[in-house]
C-alpha cells in the first residue's frame, strides 16, 4: 500500500501507475484534488485525497484516510514539490516570499509528511519504504534556482539521515534525483517547437550524454525498483536518473 504525494502530476502519476501495475494499492495525495481524482480513476485500487503537505492537519487527514481505506502503509513516495519559472534570478535578487514558498513545500513539506508517516510504516513486520524525489540540481548546483537547489540538496542529505534513523526500524529510505524530465509544463517551456526557452533547451541538451530529456515513466521504473524486495539492502542512496547530466561535462564537440 503506497501514498504518492504530488500524485496528480506527471512524475507522481507515472510512479503511481507503475506501482499499481505491480499490485500496489494507492493513495493519490495532491493539493490539486481534481488531478488526483483523475489519476486514481485510472488505477484498479486507489483513492484520491486532497493534501497540502505544508499543513499538518491536511497531512493528518491524508494519513487517516489511508488507514481508513487500506488499514496499513508500506510505501511513502515524497514526490510533491515546486520550482519557480518566473523568478530565475541570482540569490541577491531572489524574492524572499518565493524563497519561503519553495523551501516550505520542497523541504518543510517533506518533513511534515514523513514524520507522522514513519509510525505507520514502522508497524509492518516487513518494514517499509520511503522514496524521496529530489533533483540533480540538488547534486550538481545550477544557477538562478537557489531555493530549489538548496531544498533538493537538503532532501539528498535528509535521505541519508532517514536511512540512519529509520533503518533500525526496518524502514529503508532512498531518493531519486531526476534530471530534466519532459512533462506538460517542461514541454511548454523547453521542448515543444514553440516553447518559451526552446533554443536554450536545445543548447542544454548538448551537455547531456543521452541527448534528450527523460520521461516520467523512467522515474516510475526506478521508484518501482526501490520499492521492491530486491532493493531491500539499498539504503540512504541518491540515484540520479539524468541521462548522464551529473557524470561530467559533455558538450558536443568539446575536448
Amino acid at each position: 500500500m503506497a501514498i504518492v504525494t504530488g500524485g496528480g502530476g506527471a512524475i507522481g502519476a507515472a510512479i503511481a501507475r507503475r506501482l499499481a501495475a505491480n499490485g500496489a494499492r494507492l493513495v493519490i495525495a495532491d493539493i490539486d484534488e481534481e488531478a488526483a481524482r483523475g489519476v486514481a480513476a485510472e488505477l484498479p485500487d486507489a483513492i484520491a485525497v486532497a493534501t497540502d503537505i505544508t499543513d499538518h492537519a491536511s497531512v493528518a487527514n491524508a494519513l487517516a484516510a489511508t488507514m481508513d481505506a487500506f488499514g496499513r502503509l508500506d510505501i511513502l513516495v515524497n514526490n510533491a514539490g515546486v520550482n519557480s519559472v518566473k523568478h530565475r534570478v541570482t540569490l541577491d535578487d531572489y524574492p524572499a516570499d518565493e524563497w519561503s514558498r519553495i523551501i516550505g513545500i520542497d523541504l518543510d513539506g517533506l518533513f511534515r509528511m514523513t514524520g507522522p508517516a514513519v509510525d505507520l510504516l514502522g508497524r509492518n513486520s516487513s518494514g517499509g519504504r520511503i522514496i524521496n524525489i529530489g533533483s540533480v540540481v540538488g547534486v550538481a548546483a545550477m544557477r538562478l534556482q537557489a531555493p530549489f537547489a538548496a531544498a533538493k540538496a537538503a532532501v539528498a542529505h535528509l535521505t541519508r539521515v532517514m536511512a540512519l534513523e529509520f533503518g533500525p526500524r526496518g524502514i529503508v529510505t532512498n531518493a531519486i534525483a531526476p534530471g530534466s524530465i519532459a512533462s506538460a509544463v517542461t514541454r511548454q517551456l523547453f521542448y515543444d517547437d514553440d516553447g518559451s526557452f526552446v533554443e536554450k533547451a536545445k543548447e542544454f541538451m548538448t551537455h547531456i550524454p543521452s541527448g534528450r530529456p527523460g520521461q516520467p515513466e523512467e522515474i516510475g521504473e526506478v521508484a518501482l525498483f526501490l520499492a521492491s524486495e530486491e532493493a531491500g539492502y539499498i539504503n540512504g542512496q541518491v540515484l540520479c536518473v539524468d541521462g548522464g547530466w551529473t557524470a561530467g561535462y559533455s558538450a558536443i564537440g568539446a575536448s
